[in-house]
């Protein structure tokens, strides 16, 4: 099968966007703290405080999104938000007194903490079987491209034109946001399918009560601790136990960054060839849990040998979240009824945004007690989590545990109600 052939109608337009929206993204997130405080002009702990009210707040447009995408389609809701997040970066130099500032962070957070079950509801929208494991695994490495291009940019912008480049960085992301909307203005999708029981008119009462999908949130809450492991507990360890510099982080990023990138497409691929998605995202959750056992060993390493020790496992680190993140995306999106499709994804985000707010008073409360121990408590939830991983297979629909497509697993009556609309007239 040529190239182009496995094209789904909207890639292009959807991974444009993807990558428009990560380089844009990118300008900002290595220095949100002190891109907030130039623009602003309000003191660090201020902002800070601002920023975590802010996300918590945010996290209740969580389950409006997944509601708006079952009454609009994920198409919309992702052109609305990208307008909110761009609107949001063009007010933020307005923000120079405290209320101004924390209305616009809250506008901003909650745009961008509905917008991940938005995307994935729109892949699955777009994608059926392992279309979906291969657009997973493309959008990762887009996106990992766009966060380092974007980061490379800011940090020109702001050597050549000081407070002025921050400003620039705000302004160049709102346009990012909107050039990204254009994009996903091209893209043709289905109309939402809808349920012919009460199911959908349930809401949140059938999330809920879906004890496997249930299941499959409280696995992924587990695995994903993990994924703040690099950004939140790395930089700390390596400081706070081998005195190593701070700057030690960089590199460290850029590895993993550059991995992601360029290696995401190759090993989704391969992960594609087993057919089940719980037994490819079980290991990676297994990989994970290798490499955290292994930074808990590291104090007993010569000093020397603490740096390459630290690469060494942020490479086999990395190879599971390539691993278990493409398989982990489709399973829980295939999991979910189309008709409910952005309200189940919306519940299975908040693992993700549970684990990002409770990591750091996780991380540090441990590192207290004992260098090794919250590398010892990830290596458990990871694991923890595969298992559970397992445990559901013979539990979720089959059409979600596998991959195979033809001759194996027939689609949901929602998939193929989706199938035909999308044979009848979407184009990029």
């Amino acid at each position: 099968m040529k190239a182009k052939d496995r094209r789904v109608p909207g890639e292009r337009n959807l991974i444009a966007g993807m990558l428009v929206d990560a380089v844009g993204t990118g300008m900002y997130v290595p220095f949100s703290l002190v891109f907030f405080q130039r623009i602003t002009g309000l003191p660090l702990p201020t902002i800070g405080t601002v920023l975590t009210v802010a996300g918590l707040l945010a996290m209740g447009s969580m389950p409006v999104g997944g509601w708006a995408v079952d009454r609009f389609g994920a198409r919309r809701v992702r052109l609305v938000l990208y307008l909110v997040r761009g609107l949001g970066f063009l007010a933020f130099p307005l923000g120079t007194t405290l209320p101004v500032f924390a209305l616009v962070a809250t506008l901003a957070a909650a745009g961008a903490q509905a917008f991940p079950a938005t995307q994935q509801a729109l892949i699955g929208e777009l994608a059926q079987g392992e279309h979906r494991d291969r657009l997973m695994a493309l959008a990762r490495s887009v996106n990992n491209a766009g966060l380092g291009a974007g980061g490379l940019l800011a940090a020109g912008l702001v050597q050549l034109g000081g407070d002025r480049g921050f400003l620039a960085v705000a302004w160049l992301n709102a346009i990012t946001f909107f050039v990204a909307a254009l994009f996903a203005l091209r893209i043709r999708t289905p109309h939402p399918a809808r349920p012919a029981t009460g199911r959908q008119r349930s809401g949140y009462r059938a999330v809920l009560r879906d004890r496997p999908y249930a299941g499959l949130t409280l696995a992924n809450f587990l695995i994903a601790l993990g994924y703040s492991a690099l950004s939140v507990l790395l930089p700390v360890y390596a400081v706070s136990q081998f005195d190593l510099p701070a700057s030690v982080a960089g590199p460290l990023f850029a590895v993993n960054t550059a991995l992601c990138a360029f290696a995401g497409v190759p090993v989704g691929g391969l992960g594609r060839r087993f057919a089940r998605r719980t037994r490819v995202a079980a290991v990676g959750a297994l990989v994970f849990a290798t490499a955290f056992l292994g930074y808990a060993l590291l104090g007993g390493m010569p000093r020397q040998g603490v740096m390459a020790g630290m690469v060494g496992l942020l490479v086999l680190y990395t190879i599971g979240e390539l691993v278990h993140s493409p398989s982990a995306g489709a399973l829980s999106v295939s999991a979910a009824p189309a008709e409910a499709r952005g309200r189940y994804l919306a519940t299975y985000q908040l693992s993700w945004a549970l684990s990002q707010t409770l990591a750091p008073s996780l991380f540090t409360g441990l590192l207290t007690v004992d260098g090794r121990l919250p590398w010892l408590v990830l290596a458990a939830s990871s694991t923890a989590g595969a298992i559970m991983l397992l445990a559901l297979e013979r539990r979720l629909p089959a059409e979600a545990v596998y991959t195979t497509t033809v001759g194996a697993v027939p689609p949901t009556r929602g998939e193929a109600a989706e199938s035909g609309r999308l044979s009848r007239g979407r184009a990029d």
